[in-house]
């Protein structure tokens, strides 16, 4: 594994509490893999044997309705690591992993896993950590769609890939917006009205760019009162 993957696992939300030693251990069998955009990394229903971590690229979480139709749960990029909690319990992925771009990703059997939480409480720690992440992001998500505007909701969405902490930023949306509506609970016509009524707040979209002008307006106008929201559209 490079250096620079190294440095991006061992900061991870699901590594990062563990000391060198057990990274280090951990990571012994780890596989890094790389995915084409549009290649499957595990469909809905398979047995759960692996974690993954996110080195490089998007990978989106989705589920295939009785309908036919398809509901995005979630979407993940470097750092970022998702089937932790499904493969402690052998059971089987309750929903299906795609590549959004091309990507690369570190596969840890949960096998070895196990078998050093078994000897290290660290390890435990670490997974229920990353657990609560997922849920917490989970519940952001239900309440954005329940009491935010769909203007919010892409502002809190751009907040969320922002790498600066206040100031102007440049965001590079990572994959079609059909996608990033899908993950908003939105239609694309409605993210493009959202994206419009977002240049009052200081937000420029250039193709596959979001320039924000001021982060902490846009965060203000994100947390405010959905009512307020609404009149301002």
């Amino acid at each position: 594994m490079k250096p620079v993957d190294l440095e991006i696992v061992s900061s991870s939300l699901l590594l990062g509490g563990l000391t060198p030693e057990a990274q280090k251990l951990l990571l012994q069998r780890a596989q890094v893999r790389e995915f084409d955009r549009g290649a499957t990394v595990f469909l809905q229903g398979e047995r759960a044997s692996a974690i993954y971590i996110v080195l490089d690229g998007w990978v989106k979480l989705y589920r295939i309705a009785r309908n036919g139709s398809e509901a995005v749960v979630g979407v993940f990029t470097k750092g970022r690591s998702f089937g932790e909690a499904v493969a402690f319990r052998h059971d089987t992925y309750p929903v299906s992993a795609e590549a959004v771009t091309h990507c690369r990703l570190v596969r840890i059997e949960a096998e070895n896993f196990l078998h050093l939480v078994r000897s290290n409480p660290d390890m435990a720690v670490a997974i229920l950590s990353a657990t609560f992440a997922h849920l917490h992001s989970l519940v952001a998500q239900v309440e954005a769609l329940k009491a935010r505007t769909g203007a919010q909701r892409v502002a809190e969405f751009l907040l969320e890939l922002a790498d600066c902490e206040d100031g102007c930023c440049e965001v590079t949306l990572p994959y079609d917006k059909v996608l990033i509506a899908g993950r908003l609970g939105m239609k694309p016509e409605s993210l493009s009205r959202a994206f419009g009524a977002l240049k009052s707040h200081g937000v420029k979209i250039k193709q596959n760019k979001a320039e924000i002008s001021d982060l902490d307006a846009l965060r203000t106008y994100a947390e405010e009162d959905p009512a307020n929201a609404w009149g301002q559209k």
